[in-house]
C-alpha cells in the first residue's frame, strides 16, 4: 500500500533544472537573453518533460568563476537539480566542471562557453554542448577571410580562456598574414583606444575581434570614434548581435561576422522560435538565446525517451547523445566529446524592414564541422 501510496508522488516529480549564467553587471542582458529563451521553450513544451512539470532555479555567477562554482555546488548539493545547463563564460565553466560533472555525478549542458580544454583532454561523460567550442566560430570566419581574399588582418581580443581559444582558431584556417596581435585585461579594459592607434599605424585590411556584449558595444563606438570604420573593415565573433546592436546602432551596419545560428534560418522551428520571442520580447533573439532553448530542448528528448524516469544515468547520458531534438539550427550530432558537428554561416549587420537592427545569413562558411580538439577526447 506504501508503495501505492507513492506513485502520484513521484509521478509529479520535477524535472529540476539549474541554470547559471549572468544576471547582473554589465553583462546582464546576456543572461537575460538566455533566461528568456529558457523559459519559452519551457512554455513551448508545455511546462513539462516525460510527464513531469519542469523547474528551472536561475543561479546568478555575476561574471566570476568563483560565485559561479559555488552556485554550481548549490544547485547539484542542495538543490539536488537533475541537469546544470547555461554558462557563458569559459573561465566560469572551468572552473564549476568538476563540481558537477565529477564529484556531482550531474549532466551539464552548456549553452554557450566551449573552452579547449573540455573538448579535448578534460571531455566528460556528462558534459555536452549546444553551441560550439570555442574555435569553431572564428575558424569559419577565417575559412571566409580566404575566400574573399583578405590578405592581412589585426587581431585583439581579451586575456582569457575564450579570448585566446578565439583568436587561436582564426589562426587555424586563416592563410593570410597576421600584422598585429593584442590581448587586453579582462574583463576591466573598456578602453581600446591604445589598440586602434596601433591597428591604424598598421594599416591592415581588416580587423578582426572577438569582445561579447558590453565589450564588444565599446570597440565598435571607438573604432568608428576613431575614423577606422572608413578605412579598415572590421570582422568578428560575438560581438555584435541581438544584445549589442540596440547600442551600436548603425555603426554596426554592414560588418560581417560568423556564427552556427542566424535568426533566418529557414527551418520551421526556428521560425516558430523567433516569431514567438519577438512578439512577447519585442526584440530579435541572440545565439545565447537560441543555445539556450536547444539546451531545454536537448533535456526534454531525453527526459521523454525515458518517460520521466532519470534514475539510470548511462541510458540518460545515452539518450542525450542522440540529440533527438529539432535544434533551432538545423540538424547536428554529437562528436564523440559531446561538442555538435553542424554548420557555420556568415552573417551581415542589416536593417529589417521594420528599421529595426539585426544580421541577415549572407553565406555557409563550413558544412558538418567537427572541432579541432575531439582527437585529444579520449571518448568513444
Amino acid at each position: 500500500m506504501l508503495a501505492l501510496g507513492l506513485q502520484p508522488a513521484f509521478a509529479q516529480q520535477a524535472v529540476k533544472i539549474g541554470f547559471v549564467s549572468t544576471f547582473s553587471g554589465p553583462q546582464a542582458a546576456i543572461g537575460e537573453d538566455m533566461r528568456r529563451s529558457v523559459d519559452l521553450a519551457v512554455e513551448h513544451l508545455g511546462g513539462k518533460m516525460g510527464g513531469k512539470p519542469i523547474q528551472i532555479i536561475y543561479e546568478d555567477d555575476q561574471f566570476k568563476p568563483d560565485v559561479g562554482k559555488q552556485r554550481s555546488e548549490k544547485l547539484v548539493e542542495q538543490d539536488k537539480a537533475n541537469f546544470i545547463a547555461g554558462y557563458i563564460w569559459s573561465n566560469v565553466l572551468l572552473a564549476s566542471l568538476k563540481t558537477v560533472a565529477d564529484e556531482g555525478d550531474t549532466i551539464m549542458i552548456s549553452a554557450n562557453a566551449g573552452p579547449s580544454q573540455i573538448a579535448g583532454e578534460l571531455c566528460n561523460k556528462n558534459f555536452f554542448s549546444t553551441s560550439w567550442q570555442n574555435d569553431q566560430t572564428p575558424m569559419a570566419m577565417g575559412e571566409y577571410l580566404n575566400q574573399k581574399g583578405v590578405k592581412n588582418l589585426y587581431l585583439v581580443g581579451p586575456n582569457y580562456a575564450a579570448g585566446k581559444d578565439m583568436l587561436a582558431g582564426l589562426k587555424r584556417t586563416y592563410k593570410g598574414k597576421i600584422v598585429g596581435e593584442d590581448y587586453t585585461k579582462w574583463p576591466d579594459q573598456l578602453d581600446f583606444s591604445a589598440e586602434l592607434t596601433k591597428i591604424g599605424a598598421a594599416k591592415p585590411d581588416g580587423i578582426f575581434i572577438f569582445y561579447p556584449g558590453a565589450h564588444g558595444v565599446q570597440f565598435v563606438k571607438q573604432w568608428a570614434q576613431a575614423g577606422l570604420n572608413k578605412t579598415v573593415p572590421l570582422y568578428q565573433v560575438f560581438s555584435i548581435d541581438a544584445i549589442t546592436l540596440p547600442q551600436q546602432g548603425d555603426l554596426a551596419l554592414g560588418t560581417l561576422g560568423a556564427q552556427e545560428w542566424v535568426n533566418d534560418l529557414p527551418n520551421d522551428q526556428n521560425k516558430r522560435y523567433v516569431e514567438d520571442f519577438k512578439k512577447k520580447y519585442n526584440v530579435y533573439p541572440s545565439y545565447y538565446g537560441a543555445q539556450s532553448y536547444d539546451a531545454i530542448m536537448l533535456i526534454a528528448s531525453a527526459v521523454e525517451a525515458l518517460k520521466g524516469d532519470l534514475s539510470n544515468k548511462d541510458k540518460v547520458r545515452a539518450e542525450m547523445k542522440k540529440a533527438n531534438f529539432k535544434s533551432l539550427r538545423g540538424d547536428f550530432k554529437f562528436g564523440n566529446n559531446n561538442f555538435p558537428v553542424e554548420n557555420f554561416y556568415i552573417q551581415e549587420t542589416v536593417k529589417d524592414p521594420q528599421g529595426l537592427m539585426t544580421v541577415k545569413t549572407i553565406a555557409t562558411a563550413v558544412t558538418a564541422a567537427k572541432d579541432p580538439f575531439a582527437d585529444k577526447c579520449p571518448m568513444k
